[in-house]
């Protein structure tokens, strides 16, 4: 009796501990530079030892009736010691700009045997238009800092964007992206290397953008951007995917800055906990809708909520306080 007492007072303190902590900030961070953080994605930095958000900097806060604001983008850096607070690092130095204008969107990082490597949107200008090629390089860096140019990626054509790369074992990498050409759907390619790539054609026949694929609970989650919260889809090899009935991301929050819908999201697995980390854009909330074009209009910011899985369902509550600690 007097161990299981032990046992129970140790369990008490440690989730009065785990309760104590202080919660996630609504939003979780705003861009200070142009204040339109979009399109996050979170990787360890093992030199500096804290969690490191890459993002698309949208240029929110010039005026522009166009969509100049979204072209010309550079990729902001964030860092933060336990994905609770974060502070503005700098911009990643990207050495591939062969145009006199250039557009970075959308990164995503993975690390294989000490080099980072980062498959990157890249636009050939900065534009007040949609009508001009998009394709995904590919970059490494050892310090996360500094990227250099490998390839141009051979994918399906040249208007591609958003890729996520996930390792499906040793030797083979598989990514994910959106074909605008066909629809905006989801189509994949794959590696022995991370530097060679063969392109395979459509994974999965719906339209979207930021695809993002995780493991957990057992079993493979893609989540992508449908523009009115993010689809979800599950499956065990990552070559078959079923789509759950419900989006999440789609019904607006009652935090500061999160009462629109979630959009082009990461998710980081750590330990048993799930997080994900995604984008509003706070003043096109349908009940007061900012002014169009406005800086209103055009900022966003990051904000997190924690993933739950039960009966065959992926969701998350973005009112529920995130006290969210990662690891290393």
């Amino acid at each position: 009796m007097k161990k299981l007492m032990t046992v129970c007072m140790i369990w008490i303190c440690a989730l009065c501990a785990v309760c104590a902590q202080p919660a996630a900030p609504r939003p979780l961070y705003d861009d200070p530079v142009y204040h339109g953080a979009a399109d996050p994605v979170i990787v360890y930095n093992q030199q500096k030892k804290k969690w490191w958000m890459f993002y698309t900097n949208r240029r929110a806060s010039i005026p522009d009736a166009t969509v100049q604001w979204v072209h010309g983008t550079r990729i902001g850096i964030a860092e933060s010691t336990d994905g609770r607070k974060w502070t503005y690092v700098d911009t990643a130095d990207i050495r591939y700009r062969p145009d006199a204008g250039y557009t970075f969107w959308a990164p995503d990082i993975t690390e294989h045997r000490g080099v980072y490597h980062m498959y990157l949107t890249y636009v050939p200008g900065t534009f007040s238009d949609w009508g001009h090629p998009r394709q995904i390089v590919h970059l490494t860096s050892s310090d996360l800092i500094h990227w250099n140019y490998q390839s141009t990626l051979p994918l399906v054509n040249e208007k591609v964007i958003d890729a996520s790369v996930y390792k499906v074992k040793e030797g083979l990498w598989r990514m994910w992206y959106n074909n605008e050409k066909d629809g905006k759907r989801i189509y994949y390619a794959e590696s022995n290397d991370l530097y060679h790539w063969q392109d395979k054609g459509e994974a999965i026949a719906t339209r979207g953008e930021g695809p993002k694929v995780f493991y957990w609970k057992g079993k493979y989650f893609m989540t992508v951007d449908a523009w009115k919260g993010m689809e979800v889809f599950s499956g065990n090899d990552l070559l078959t995917w079923k789509k759950q009935e419900h989006r999440i991301l789609e019904n607006p929050g009652k935090g500061q800055d999160d009462q629109a819908i979630g959009g082009h999201c990461d998710v980081v697995v750590n330990g048993a906990k799930a997080y994900v980390f995604y984008f509003t854009h706070p003043g096109r909330r349908t009940d007061q809708p900012a002014a169009k074009n406005s800086f209103d209009d055009k900022r966003s910011v990051i904000q997190v909520a924690e993933l739950k899985y039960s009966k065959g369902t992926l969701t998350c509550d973005r009112d529920e306080p995130v006290r969210i600690r990662l690891k290393p």
